[in-house]
């Protein structure tokens, strides 16, 4: 029976579509807003994604709300109030949710420092041979007095 009201209600609403559309588009932000919210009755998906009854008539009453001259942020604050954070398409940069963005950056940075001294560490030029005329390094005389006897055989 409600919902009949508000599908009676929207249709109503969608007859008067061009007058409202002529006012600069105010009342376009519901289907913006449907697609970006998140539905808290399939979750994982937006809410204009979402098949449930359920989300169908929380669609309509954004159409409602909007061609009632209502902002999208008032309607925004009252449906998180209602459903509460889930319905944010990202959390709240603050408190817990800061870790949300600051996590990630983080990684990126220490895996990109890893890389680079990675990188510098195995990219280092070979130490350069020794020059043709430099005299050769003198051996040990019990050394190479075994070298010598080995030689021989």
């Amino acid at each position: 029976m409600v919902k009949l009201a508000w599908l009676a209600l929207a249709l109503a609403l969608f007859g008067a579509a061009p007058a409202v559309a002529d006012t600069g588009g105010e009342s376009n932000w519901a289907y913006e807003a449907a697609a970006e919210l998140m539905s808290p009755f399939c979750p994982g998906r937006t809410l204009a994604d979402c098949p449930s009854p359920n989300a169908e008539s929380l669609r309509l009453w954004l159409v409602v709300q909007a061609a009632a001259g209502r902002s999208r942020s008032e309607v925004e604050e009252e449906l998180y109030a209602r459903y509460g954070d889930q319905m944010r398409p990202a959390p709240k940069a603050e408190g817990m949710g800061l870790a949300a963005y600051l996590i990630p950056i983080a990684v990126f940075a220490g895996g990109g420092l890893l890389i680079a001294i990675f990188l510098r560490r195995n990219t280092r030029p070979a130490p350069a041979p020794a020059a043709a005329g430099a005299a050769p390094v003198p051996l040990d005389p019990e050394l190479e007095r075994i070298l010598d006897e080995d030689l021989a055989r």
